[in-house]
């Protein structure tokens, strides 16, 4: 990584970071993004939308870009021996141009999809690139999207200094403003939904989005009101924002929203859940789950923060959330409802505003083996190494102390319990590992845990050792 792109990297980080606090903390909804108060909408609609429903012009899809020189990587964090080549799934680079907002902009569009075109599924997770050049929804459901047939697509929305400085001969082209973000959505997704760039024909697309692009997402929502294909169908057929706790608005198509420990644990949305046609919604908190994807994040290795950082699997619990709504636009299989965590508002007596167990972790809310079955307690925002961890990576490298209390600020600890704790709990090795198997099918029958994330589960509860 150029020392040039290591900055604007770190700039971005130290952006969306300080957005977020306005999220989290129900503190002003500045740069465009909505507030998280309880009972707050967030984010007043664009003024330049139509008024009744329009069919978006289609912009234009350039040849695939294939050089000079190296493509952006917007995914580098996945799980290791997990990457597109396990899954047999390829990726493809293109940029858009068109007009928006009444400016021409050239954007960029990523598409991974199963290289045999006859396995894609027919189901699509659109989300805007976060602007720290992550692909955050892919990488935070990949193992489940691949394993399915999924096709994820990625668009650019954010300026695209980071690009330019890491190759300007392949992308000095690309021109887009924060007023067209609404537009580019509608038009790129309406121009996936139109052909077989994914592998064939799309059935149903989904907009994601986690912690900024969740914002990007909450803010789309009063143009995904108006704004329709060439044939005047929606461009999207249910939206998922994640590390989010705003109040939403009511749409016409499903959401589920995810908030997770470090939002609940902050002034998190009252907005129920509902199947009532043009309300359908469910909120979906995984107790033990913080806000980033501290167990595979490559600007988490080494650890920058003082406490070991949690490798509770974000990506098992997040594709729950997708595959419930996946089947929820694509079959009509309404998804269950689930507890919220407990608040107790009260940080004097254990430092939290949930209401914790025996063992330090959230009542309520979504369970999993890492909480009902636990090992460790799950504690949100531990405090960053002063100096500077060694050999810490670019993406903390180029920012510093800064980057480092905002990285660990995002992340979650994992304290593990004494061994003589665990063998008061479980008597042996065996007897925990039973013990988490016969939680993790009673998940599974219920809704809460994939299959398909069996091995992981009992691969970390193997490792246990007391």
């Amino acid at each position: 990584m150029s020392t040039i792109r290591i900055a604007v990297v770190a700039a971005a980080v130290t952006l969306c970071v300080s957005t977020l606090s306005g999220q989290i903390g129900g503190g002003p909804a500045g740069g465009g993004f909505p507030a998280g108060g309880r009972g707050r909408a967030g984010g007043a609609p664009p003024a330049n939308l139509p008024e009744t429903p329009t069919a978006v012009a289609l912009p234009t899809l350039s040849a695939e870009v294939t050089g000079p020189g190296p493509m952006f990587d917007s995914s580098p964090s996945l799980a290791p021996g997990k990457g597109l080549a396990a899954f047999t799934y390829e990726t493809h680079e293109y940029f858009v141009s068109g007009t928006a907002n009444g400016e021409s902009y050239t954007t960029r569009l990523v598409v991974r999809k199963p290289a045999d075109n006859s396995k894609f599924s027919g189901l699509v997770l659109a989300e805007a690139m976060h602007g720290s050049g992550a692909a955050h929804m892919f990488e935070f459901t990949s193992i489940y999207t691949m394993s399915s047939g999924h096709a994820a697509v990625e668009i650019l929305t954010t300026p695209p200094a980071q690009f330019v400085a890491l190759n300007e001969a392949r992308y000095r082209n690309l021109k887009l403003n924060g007023a067209q973000t609404n537009e580019i959505l509608a038009q790129v997704g309406a121009l996936v939904r139109s052909g077989t760039l994914v592998g064939g024909p799309v059935r149903k697309m989904v907009l994601g989005g986690t912690s900024m692009t969740a914002g990007v997402l909450i803010n789309y929502l009063p143009a995904h009101m108006v704004y329709r294909t060439p044939q005047m169908q929606r461009v999207y057929d249910g939206f998922l924002p994640m590390s989010n706790g705003a109040m939403i608005r009511d749409v016409d198509v499903p959401m589920i929203h995810v908030p997770t420990m470090h939002e609940v644990s902050g002034n998190i949305t009252n907005k129920q859940d509902s199947d009532e046609p043009g309300k359908q919604y469910r909120l979906y908190e995984f107790s033990g789950m913080g806000h980033i994807d501290t167990r595979d994040s490559v600007r988490l290795k080494p650890n920058p923060c003082a406490d070991p950082l949690s490798t509770f699997p974000v990506q098992a619990y997040m594709s729950v959330a997708l595959d419930h709504l996946l089947k929820w636009v694509d079959k009509g299989t309404v998804p269950p409802r689930a507890p919220r965590i407990l608040l107790d508002r009260d940080q004097s007596n254990d430092g939290s505003m949930m209401a914790l167990d025996q063992y330090g972790n959230p009542q309520g809310g979504i369970r999993t083996v890492y909480v009902d079955v636990p090992t460790a307690k799950y504690v949100i925002r531990p405090a960053a190494l002063n100096p500077v961890v060694a050999n810490a990576a670019p993406y903390i490298a180029a920012g510093g102390q800064n980057a480092a209390n905002l990285m660990c600020g995002l992340s979650t600890a994992q304290i593990a319990f004494a061994p003589a704790k665990l063998k008061e709990l479980y008597k042996s090795k065996q007897g925990y590992v039973k013990s988490v198997e016969t939680r993790l099918r009673a998940l599974e029958k219920s809704g809460w845990s994939l299959p398909l994330y069996r091995e992981m589960i009992l691969s970390d509860a193997a490792k246990v050792n007391f």
